[in-house]
């Protein structure tokens, strides 16, 4: 009989262990749902300011306008509404002449995110998105996987902003400043934690550096709050608006692709992108 209360208690230990771990479980189970469950907008900003290539998001490409080719792939990605921001009335009825949402912001934005943003607050039934992808408006020939990817670290990570990376095999482009290089944290087999970007060769010593492609995938409360924030110095020392975030103390993940897509930023490049949809 001295046993009986110590066996009694000893059942009720573990019957609440139990409880307490299938509450745990339940929740991880239900927290995890919510994460792969994003609900995700596509936004691809577009001015027609630029210098290099005047009229850029309007350039032909076999029959289409550049801009049409970008929101085409976006759409194949299949992760979320997709939407034109831009400047330009001429750009706004090309996109929707072909069947393409798009939203007119105010000229005077310094960058994209800013442009996004603005599209973000204007949209229709906008208040339930979770996290904004910002797709360039100059890759047309972007292969819709990466904009999946791009994804990735906020669906199964807690970073703030989600980015992607490739790791550089051209000698010439380890030095080339137009090469964005990542200096970051390996934490998974294809995933940094970004602690740097610079246009410098970096970091030093033996071992891979990675090409940093602008393609971004934000938290709707880290786009709020990146939008709010002051140039930094560091960015203003790099020209990189990334740095703006990690100064301010976000979290930015890095996806690790193999695959760089075709910037148009010249009439060259524009060739290039002609070339390879014919093909």
């Amino acid at each position: 009989m001295p046993l009986a209360t110590p066996i009694r208690e000893l059942r009720r230990d573990v019957l609440t262990l139990f409880t307490l771990s299938s509450v745990i479980t339940n929740k991880t189970h239900i927290g995890t749902a919510m994460q792969t469950t994003l609900n995700s907008v596509i936004i691809i900003p577009a001015r027609m300011g630029s210098t290099r290539l005047p009229g850029k998001p309007l350039a032909d490409i076999h029959g289409k306008p550049m801009i049409v080719r970008v929101a085409e792939q976006a759409h194949a990605a299949n992760i979320g509404r997709v939407v034109i921001a831009t400047d330009s009335l001429e750009v706004l009825q090309a996109v929707e002449n072909a069947g393409i949402e798009g939203v007119l912001t105010r000229a005077d934005h310094e960058s994209g995110s800013d442009r996004i943003y603005e599209a973000l607050q204007k949209m229709s039934d906008s208040q339930n998105i979770d996290t904004v992808v910002n797709v360039q408006g100059d890759l047309p020939n972007i292969d819709p996987e990466l904009i999946k990817q791009s994804l990735r670290p906020l669906v199964d990570g807690p970073a703030d902003i989600a980015t992607l990376g490739v790791e550089i095999i051209e000698e010439s482009e380890k030095t080339n400043p137009n090469v964005v290089k990542i200096i970051g944290s390996p934490i998974a087999e294809d995933r940094l934690r970004a602690l740097y970007f610079t246009r410098a060769t970096a970091p030093y010593g033996e071992g891979p550096l990675y090409h940093h492609i602008g393609l971004y995938a934000y938290r709707r409360a880290a786009l709020e709050r990146f939008v709010s924030l002051q140039p930094s110095p560091l960015e203003l020392r790099e020209k990189l608006e990334q740095l703006r975030a990690l100064e301010a103390g976000m979290r930015i993940d890095v996806e690790l692709v193999k695959t760089v897509p075709l910037g148009v930023d010249t009439p060259e490049d524009l060739d290039r992108a002609r070339k390879l949809i014919e093909q």
